[in-house]
C-alpha cells in the first residue's frame, strides 16, 4: 500500500488490458487513479472493471473513476500510456488536456523510436519516460482482463525538463516506486535505449510469427523450424542492438527462449490486433529498428521478409473488413 506522503494523481490513457492492468492495481494499493476510455465506458461506469489473473487471483474494482474524454479528467501528475502505437499521432492533445503542470508521461508502448516521434508534439513542461511491460495480458471481453502471468514494467526516462542525471534517475526512481506500492516488480533503467532494444528481441519474432503462422508461443516453441527461425529473427535483432550502441548481455537471444519455455501458452498483443482487424503496430515493431539497423550498416533480411509479409496481411485485413 502507498504511504501517506505518496498520494499522486494518476491517469490512464487507454484503458485495454495493459492500462487496464496496471490502472487497477494501482487503484488497489490504494492510490488515486483516473480512467480513460471510449468503447467501454458505459460497461465500465456500471460494472467496473475485472481482473482474471493466474497471479494476483480474481480482482474487482467496483467503482471506477471513468471518463470519455480527457477534458473531463483532472489533471493528472502521472500519465501511463497504454494505446497502440498506431495512435500516437492523435495522443498529443490528449496527453496535453490531463497533464498536470510538471506531469510524466510513461508511454507503456513497444517497438522503437515512439518517445522520439511524440516528443515534438508535446509541452517543454512534460517530463516523457518509456515504460517496458514485461507481461501476458489481454482483454477478454469489455472491462475484464485476462492475466496470464508476469507483470513487471521498467522504466526510463527519455527527454523533459530534467536535465541533470541525478534528477531524472529520481523521477525513473518514483515511478518505479508506484508500481512496487502495487505489488508489481519495477526497475529504474539508467538506459532507455537499451531497454527498448532488449524487448524487441522477444517482440520481433514472436508478435510477427503468431500472425503469420497462426500459432500461440506454446505451439511456435514445440516446433523445431519455427523456434530456429524464431532464434535467427533474435540473433538479428540482437546484432542490430550491438551495432546501434546498445551492448546486450551474453547470450541473450538464448536466454529469452529459455524464459518463453516457461510462459504459458501466450497470443502476443499483435496477434489479437490482426484478428479483431486492427492495425498492426508494424512502424515501431519493425520499419523503425529496421531503419536504424540499416543506418548503422547492418542488415536484418529474416526480420525484413518478416515485416514485408506483415505488411501484404495488414493491408489485405483491412481490405477485407470494409
Amino acid at each position: 500500500m502507498k504511504t501517506a506522503n505518496q498520494n499522486p494523481r494518476i491517469g490512464i490513457i487507454g484503458t485495454g488490458a495493459i492500462g487496464g492492468f496496471y490502472g487497477l492495481m494501482l487503484a488497489r494499493a490504494g492510490f488515486d487513479v483516473h480512467f480513460l476510455l471510449r468503447s467501454e465506458y458505459a460497461t465500465v461506469v456500471e460494472h467496473g472493471l475485472q481482473l482474471d489473473s493466474a497471479v494476483h487471483g480474481a480482482l474487482h474494482l467496483q467503482q471506477v473513476q471513468a471518463y470519455r474524454s480527457a477534458a473531463d479528467m483532472p489533471r493528472c501528475d502521472w500519465l501511463l500510456v497504454g494505446t497502440k502505437t498506431t495512435s500516437n499521432a492523435a495522443l498529443a492533445p490528449v496527453i496535453s488536456q490531463a497533464a498536470a503542470d510538471g506531469a510524466k508521461v510513461v508511454l507503456l508502448q513497444n517497438g522503437l523510436g515512439v518517445e522520439e516521434a511524440l516528443r515534438p508534439l508535446l509541452p517543454e513542461s512534460l517530463h516523457l519516460l518509456g515504460g517496458l511491460c514485461f507481461i501476458c495480458t489481454h482483454r477478454s471481453a469489455p472491462g475484464v482482463i485476462k492475466h496470464q502471468a508476469l507483470g513487471a514494467v521498467n522504466l526510463g526516462y527519455h527527454s523533459g525538463p530534467a536535465l541533470d542525471e541525478a534528477q531524472r534517475q529520481r523521477i525513473v526512481e518514483e515511478g518505479a516506486a508506484l508500481f512496487k506500492a502495487a505489488q508489481l516488480e519495477s526497475t529504474a533503467l539508467a538506459d532507455l535505449q537499451q531497454g527498448r532494444w532488449q524487448k524487441l528481441v522477444w517482440n520481433v519474432p514472436y508478435n510477427g510469427l503468431s500472425v503469420l503462422l497462426n500459432a500461440d508461443t506454446g505451439a511456435l516453441m514445440a516446433n523445431a523450424d519455427s523456434r530456429a527461425l524464431i532464434q535467427a529473427l533474435m540473433r538479428e535483432v540482437a546484432v542490430a542492438a550491438q551495432a546501434c550502441g546498445q551492448q546486450l548481455p551474453d547470450g541473450y537471444p538464448e536466454k529469452l527462449l529459455a524464459a518463453t519455455d516457461r510462459m504459458p501458452d501466450y497470443w502476443p498483443s499483435m496477434y489479437h490486433d490482426f484478428v479483431q482487424h486492427r492495425a498492426l503496430e508494424l512502424q515501431a515493431i519493425y520499419a523503425v529498428p529496421l531503419a536504424a539497423a540499416e543506418q548503422a550498416g547492418i542488415d536484418m533480411p529474416r526480420v525484413r521478409a518478416l515485416y514485408q509479409a506483415l505488411c501484404f496481411l495488414d493491408r489485405a485485413n483491412h481490405q477485407n473488413v470494409r
